[in-house]
Order: C-alpha cells, then structure tokens, then sequence
C-alpha cells in the first residue's frame, strides 16, 4: 500500500511540476514580446534571469518520468500520461530556450525599431504564448476539443511571419534602418514561428494522453 502511495504522489507532482513549468514559459515568451514591442528592457532581464531555473525544473521533470517509467512500470493511462508528460517538457524547454534567447538579443540591438515591425512581433510573442497556454491547459485536463483548437492558431503566426519578412525587404530597399538590423527582426520572428510549431507539438501529446493517438495513429501501431 505504502508504495502504491508513493507512485500516486509522484505522479501528483509530476502534474504540479508540468504545470509550474508551464506557466514560466508562458510568461516568458509574453515578457520577450514586451521587452521588444514596448522596449522594456526590465522584461527581457527577467527572462535572462529566471531561464536557469527553468532549465533546473525541465531537467528534474525529466529525470521523474525516467524514474517513473523504470522503476514503477506504468500501465495504460498513467504510461500515456508519462511518456507524453517528457515529451512535452521537451517542446516547452525549446520554447523556453528561444525566449531566452529573444531576451538576450533584445538586450543588444536598440529596441526602437520601426513601430510597424515592432507591433507584428509583439503580436506573435502572445499568440505564441496563447498557443503553448491553451496546448498545456489541454494536456494538464486531457481535453481533446482544446487541443484541436490549437492547430488553427498556428496559421496566423505563420501569416504575421511572413508579413515581418516583407516589412524587412522593404526595410533594407528603403534603407529606413541600418541592414545590421535585419538578421536579428527575422530570427526574433522566426523564433515565434518555431513556438507555434512547438505549441502545436505539446497538443499532439495531449490527444495522445486522452486518446493513445499520435497524429491519427494508435500507440505502437506501424508506420
């Protein structure tokens, strides 16, 4: 009975700690479009600031559900639960470390870039952290129908990716800015657009969770 209490209180933490995880990355990915659309550059130091602390609770999930796996032998739901769980706090570290890596530009290159451009990022930093909320909220309550509505908001991060592209063309042919600039503006939204891509990755894995299936396909089924 004891040890059947543990396993139950280690995957009670396992959610808890999921959950933690999730809500810094949010509010980091949301920080990185503050510090970039409205220059504050106090946003931007407290990702940089908090990103090893993340790291350390990415690793630890990590290391619990290695430790579940090994050592409880989950069945059925709780295996589904487990294996999803370390996947997911992969697409989340990834988020997490390209926040951290927007703050860290954010804090080289002067933040008083065209309004336009500075507008469409702010704009793809909270949709992206919209994306990874709502993925994560499906994961943590095993809700299909949240999961799916995430797919469809990847389409316009995808489509302000492309309008930040456009603008810097235009911005290196008008010469408006220094070219020095442009590298960064397209990695910043690149980076955004990668978030969406993981956001949808995380509700992938909460189909999975409450259903077994993997994009279409049940657990262990062969390609």
């Amino acid at each position: 009975m004891r040890t059947r209490t543990n396993y139950l209180r280690q995957l009670d933490q396992l959610v808890g700690h999921v959950n933690a995880l999730s809500a810094a990355v949010v509010d980091d990915v949301r920080d990185t479009g503050f510090a970039i659309a409205e220059g504050n550059s106090e946003a931007a130091e407290e990702v940089v600031s908090g990103h090893h602390a993340s790291e350390r609770l990415h690793r630890s999930i990590e290391d619990a559900c290695m430790n579940i796996m090994l050592l409880q032998s989950p069945l059925a739901g709780d295996l589904r639960f487990v294996t999803s769980t370390f996947r997911v706090v992969g697409d989340l570290a990834r988020i997490d470390e390209m926040a951290y890596e927007i703050a860290l530009l954010a804090g080289e290159f002067d933040l008083t870039i065209d309004d336009g451009i500075a507008r469409i990022l702010g704009d793809m930093s909270q949709r992206a952290a919209s994306m990874a909320e709502k993925a994560t909220e499906a994961f943590r309550d095993s809700d299909v129908d949240v999961a799916n509505s995430v797919f469809p908001m990847d389409d316009k991060v995808d489509d302000l990716f492309e309008s930040v592209r456009s603008r810097v063309v235009e911005m290196l042919r008008s010469g408006s800015e220094p070219a020095t600039i442009a590298p960064e503006l397209l990695t910043v939204a690149k980076y955004y657009e990668r978030m969406g891509d993981h956001a949808q990755g995380i509700a992938d894995w909460a189909v999975f969770r409450a259903t077994g299936e993997y994009r279409g396909r049940s657990m262990g089924e062969m390609a």
